[in-house]
């Protein structure tokens, strides 16, 4: 296993981490199981995002007499009320939940304490600027957390943090879906029918953050490396063409910045499957080769995050609300995180005036109104 700095923070991290969410479908025999393996293949990074009690005792109980050989990633914000998941900002609420998480986690400190699920720019600044913020401080004054962290899947967001000076990592989503585009100023570029070789298309705003946090040194750890398996196959890969684990992971680990990929794991062989990437080749590792010929028509009504959609005038982060629908449909069931993120947006599928502007501007001629009333309708209807 290589082990990547991540930032500034002083701490090694195994450049193929645990993002434990996947977790909660197990008992407790199977998460020990799991994470024992990881840790025998060198795996000393942990993701615990989830507020369920009984995931959180868990994995408490496999790290339980290991704890100083595990970085743990613990969020502050997501919560256990009624029975499920909620994201919230009410400290009483936070302060609860994140002790309770040391209690389950047998630990009495967090090395990644990071603020939770922050996606839009303006309760950024409420929180930067606020008392959730001045929790998160008087936590590492007290050595109960050791770095402040933040997780977000929007790049003005991550930019913001690894500018702020406050922010000491990010737990970001990371993948060529999210993050590749086709280099061009020429619209009937889109529509070739293969790339050109040399894959290069990152979108600028994202490609700029990985810039800043190398710069600033502000580490990165990855989630949705694999877009929870679209890649793997044709028929959902939005390139048209699959993508392996190790290529998902390579793509991830090339960026700036980055210095772990957090994996979710169902059994011992996707552990397998993920550590494979040590040994791999360059052969195995090569993903822009496969992207460099992936059939254009791939993306025909296929959003791809590009944000050429915007602006909406209703205030609706179209590429926002499609990533989350496309999430959501990837699950045999919506995930709460996903409905909590939708929700949480200032503006979704439900606000739609059904203009129509944004499909004039969408090279890939997604029926964008369409999936702005399919979106709400799976996402918005238990609020």
């Amino acid at each position: 296993m290589n082990y990547r700095a991540l930032g500034n923070t002083g701490l090694m991290v195994s450049e193929i981490g645990l993002g434990a969410e996947w977790l909660e479908r197990h008992n407790r025999e199977e998460v020990c199981q799991i994470i024992h393996y990881c840790q025998e293949a060198g795996i000393n990074i942990l993701d615990c995002w989830m507020s369920e009690p009984n995931v959180r005792s868990n994995i408490g109980a496999a790290i339980s007499g290991q704890r100083e050989k595990w970085i743990i990633q613990g969020h502050l914000g997501s919560t256990w009320q009624d029975g499920q998941y909620v994201k919230t900002r009410d400290l009483d609420k936070v302060e609860t939940a994140f002790q309770d998480l040391l209690d389950r986690l047998g630990t009495d400190y967090i090395d990644l304490g990071m603020i939770h699920f922050v996606d839009e720019t303006a309760e950024f600044h409420r929180i930067i600027d606020g008392e959730f913020y001045a929790y998160a401080a008087s936590l590492k004054e007290k050595g109960v957390i050791r770095h402040i962290g933040m997780s977000t899947h929007n790049p003005a967001v991550a930019r913001l943090a690894a500018e702020s000076g406050k922010i000491e990592m990010i737990l970001f989503s990371v993948n060529p879906a999210f993050d590749m585009l086709p280099a061009t100023e020429n619209i009937d570029d889109y529509f070739k029918e293969t790339y050109d070789a040399g894959v290069g298309g990152i979108d600028l705003e994202r490609a700029e953050l990985y810039r800043i946090c190398e710069q600033k040194g502000v580490g990165i750890t990855v989630m949705k490396g694999y877009v929870g398996g679209r890649l793997f196959d044709a028929k959902t890969s939005p390139f048209g063409v699959a993508l392996t684990p190790v290529q998902c992971l390579h793509y991830a680990l090339t960026r700036p910045a980055v210095a772990s990929v957090l994996v979710g794991y169902d059994s011992t062989a996707h552990v397998d499957a993920a550590v494979a990437y040590e040994t791999a080749t360059e052969e195995e590792k090569d993903y822009a080769t496969v992207l460099a010929g992936a059939p254009m028509h791939a993306y025909s009504g296929q959003c791809t995050y590009c944000g050429h959609c915007a602006p909406c005038p209703a205030g609706i982060d179209i590429a926002m609300v499609n990533k989350l629908y496309d999430l959501a449909l990837m699950q045999p069931e919506v995930p709460d995180t996903v409905r909590a993120h939708y929700q949480s947006l200032s503006a979704n599928g439900g606000d739609c005036i059904g203009c129509k502007g944004c499909e004039e501007r969408c090279p890939f001629g997604v029926s964008v109104a369409e999936r702005m009333e399919a979106a709400e309708k799976l996402l918005g209807g238990n609020r």
